[in-house]
C-alpha cells in the first residue's frame, strides 16, 4: 500500500490533518485545495502541491475528497474526477452530505467502472490531527478491505454501514444525537448552576450516573472538569456550530423524505439555528450553554 498514490482534493481543516497522515504513512499524498494557504500547510506536513485537482486524480491509484457539501462533490466526480482518474482507481469521499448526492456520485462512478466509497468521519478536527476519525463506510462489500486499508493511518475504527450512501445515514443519524445530547447536557449545567450545584461537582455526579454520555464526559461545555474540551478555550476550535447546523439539516432533510419522525431533531435543528443566527456559527457547538445561560456577551466567537 505505501506505494500508491493518493490525490487529496479538499485539505482545509478536516482534510489537513487527514492527508497529513497520509503522508506520515509513507504514501504520496497529492494536495489540493482552493486555499493556497491550505495546500501550503499540507505540504509542510509531507504532502507534494498539485497544480490542479485534475493533475492530482491523474497521477493518483486512489482518489480522496473531504468538500463542503453534496453540490461540491457532485461536481469534483462529474467534472474532474471520473473524467481524469486512472483506470481502477478506488474513489473515496469523506465528506459530510446528503444520502441522495452520495448515491448518485457511487452509481455514476460504477457506471464509469470504478470503485466508490462513501466514509464520512466522526471526530473533529483534534481527531483528524491525530489519526483517530471514526470512519461510517458505505460500500459494496467486496470494496471494504482495499478502503479500509486506505482509511487506517487517519483512523481509530473503520466500520462498514452497508451499501452505496449508508455511511452518510450513519453519519447524519449520529451526528443528530450528538446534537440532541449536547442541549441535554447544556440545560441540565445551566440548571444545576441556577439551583446552586457547584459544575465540578455536579459533573462529578452526572458522569458517574444515568446522565453519562459523550457529550457530559468527553465534551463538557462548561470550563473544568475535562481540560480538553473546548468550554476550556472560550468555545473555539472543535466543531463549529454552522457544521452541526449543516448535519442536523441534513438529518431534517432526510427525516422528510424517509417520512421518519424526529421531533428531537427538529428543536435541536431550531436551536442551534438560532445560535448560529446571533453570530456564533463559527463557535463550537457546545457554546450554545451561553445562550441557554443568558450569557451570549461572554462569547468571542
Amino acid at each position: 500500500m505505501s506505494a500508491q498514490t493518493i490525490a487529496f482534493i479538499g485539505v482545509g481543516n478536516m482534510g489537513g490533518g487527514m492527508a497529513a497522515n497520509q503522508a506520515k504513512a509513507g504514501r504520496e499524498v497529492l494536495a489540493f485545495d482552493l486555499s493556497p494557504d491550505a495546500v501550503a500547510r499540507a505540504v509542510a506536513a509531507g504532502c507534494k502541491a498539485a497544480g490542479s485537482a485534475a493533475e492530482a486524480v491523474a497521477a493518483a491509484d486512489v482518489v480522496i475528497t473531504m468538500l463542503p457539501a453534496g453540490a461540491h462533490v457532485r461536481t469534483a466526480y462529474a467534472e474532474t474526477i471520473l473524467p481524469n482518474a486512472r483506470p481502477g482507481a478506488l474513489l473515496i469521499d469523506c465528506s459530510t452530505i446528503d444520502v441522495d448526492s452520495a448515491r448518485a456520485v457511487a452509481e455514476g462512478a460504477k457506471a464509469a467502472g470504478f470503485r466508490a466509497v462513501d466514509a464520512p468521519v466522526s471526530g473533529g478536527v483534534a481527531a483528524a490531527d491525530a489519526g483517530t476519525l471514526a470512519f461510517m463506510v458505505g460500500c459494496a462489500d467486496g470494496d471494504f478491505e482495499a478502503a479500509e486499508a486506505v482509511l487506517k493511518p487517519m483512523a481509530k475504527a473503520v466500520i462498514r454501514a452497508g451499501d452505496a450512501g449508508a455511511g452518510q445515514a450513519a453519519k447524519i443519524c449520529n451526528n443528530m444525537i450528538l446534537g440532541i445530547s449536547m442541549l441535554g447536557v447544556c440545560e441540565a449545567l445551566a440548571l444545576a448552576e441556577r439551583l446552586g450545584l457547584d459544575a465540578q461537582r455536579f459533573f462529578d455526579i452526572a458522569s458517574q450516573s444515568s446522565g453519562q454520555c459523550w457529550s457530559l464526559t468527553s465534551y463538557c461545555p462548561v470550563p473544568g472538569p475535562v481540560p480538553t474540551a473546548p468550554s476550556n478555550r472560550g468555545y473555539t476550535g472543535g466543531f463549529a456550530t454552522a457544521m452541526m447546523l449543516k448535519d442536523l439539516k441534513l438529518a431534517q432533510e432526510a427525516a422528510a423524505k424517509s417520512g421518519a419522525a424526529t421531533p428531537m431533531g427538529a428543536q435541536a435543528e431550531g436551536l442551534y439555528a438560532l445560535f448560529d443566527r446571533l453570530g456564533h456559527g463559527r463557535a463550537d457547538f457546545s457554546g450554545v450553554i451561553q445562550m441557554l445561560r443568558g450569557k451570549l456577551d461572554e462569547l468571542s466567537v
